[in-house]
């Protein structure tokens, strides 16, 4: 049995949190995966007062539905592999906080972005100190038992679950993992993403559904904002995959709707498109019971 989760940001921005976590289960959704991006606003969470970590953790209980995951792609703009000596150590600050935060609100898995330097240039030492400050996150996150899980990305850096896995033989842990996003790893023409999934199973918690146009030797490719079934990524075939191999985990609909005032409907739309699919691929979605109960 699988859980479709959704990220924050497929949800109307102005809702408090309460209402968010009501209408995703309302939509049918299993779980929602807070967002902290790079905004100052966002950021701000990870200096939440006891107070306000407990009026969240009020609503999940009180709504009956979970944030099982976080997305911080804060580290975008302050990445892990910097070779600036502050920017470095303000990303491994950021990383503790949001794993003391993911403690108090029972967060299960932070996903950390696979960037060693997203806007600056990257070098042998962007990707060294990426290691580097990456095992001193996953040794804080081990004493925290939090999971941490580094994403597929739309970057060459880190675009595929072998990658991954390459610097998961630098860093030996169980609480460093995986978490594959269907459409990044689609996108680039290198990949069989396929075969990706299939070598990488033991190391994947939990997987993006996002669409995406692939990089071509004309084009970047697009990685946000299509529309699900308008892009080019083999949902249906990697969803068999998926099956095939056993994979157990969590899956989130990522979106950036927040803003749009269809975003309800987006929301919906995507539910009903994955809910087909799964059922075509033989995957057992969680009980309609369970969910709402």
């Amino acid at each position: 049995m699988s859980k479709i989760g959704i990220n924050e940001k497929s949800l109307p921005y102005d809702l408090p949190w309460s209402e968010k976590l009501a209408l995703a289960k309302e939509e049918g959704y299993s779980f929602v995966e807070l967002s902290i991006d790079e905004t100052e606003e966002r950021l701000a969470r990870l200096d939440w007062s006891k107070e306000e970590r407990l009026a969240i953790v009020r609503a999940v209980y009180n709504v009956g539905i979970p944030i099982d995951t976080m997305m911080l792609s804060a580290l975008r703009k302050t990445p892990l592999g910097s070779e600036d000596d502050q920017i470095y150590e303000q990303a491994y600050l950021i990383c503790r906080k949001a794993i003391l935060l993911a403690c108090d609100l029972g967060v299960r898995n932070i996903q950390i972005a696979g960037y060693d330097e997203y806007y600056g240039k990257k070098t042998v030492l962007t990707r060294e100190n990426f290691i580097e400050n990456l095992q001193r996150v996953v040794d804080f996150a081990a004493e925290n038992q939090v999971m941490i899980s580094v994403e597929t990305m739309d970057d060459s850096f880190m675009n595929s679950i072998s990658k991954i896995r390459t610097i998961k033989e630098t860093i030996k842990s169980p609480w460093l993992q995986t978490y594959p996003d269907l459409g990044n790893i689609s996108a680039w023409p290198e990949n069989d993403p396929s075969l990706d999934l299939e070598s990488g199973l033991e190391s994947i918690v939990s997987i993006h559904l996002k669409d995406t146009l692939s990089v071509t030797a004309n084009t970047p490719g697009k990685f946000k904002d299509v529309g699900f079934g308008s892009g080019q990524v083999n949902f249906l075939g990697l969803l068999k995959t998926l099956k095939r191999i056993g994979y157990q985990g969590t899956y989130t609909v990522e979106m950036w709707n927040e803003r749009r005032p269809d975003a309800v409907n987006q929301m919906r739309y995507a539910r009903a498109f994955f809910e087909q699919l799964f059922k075509k691929a033989n995957i057992v979605l969680e009980d309609e019971y369970v969910r709402r109960s």
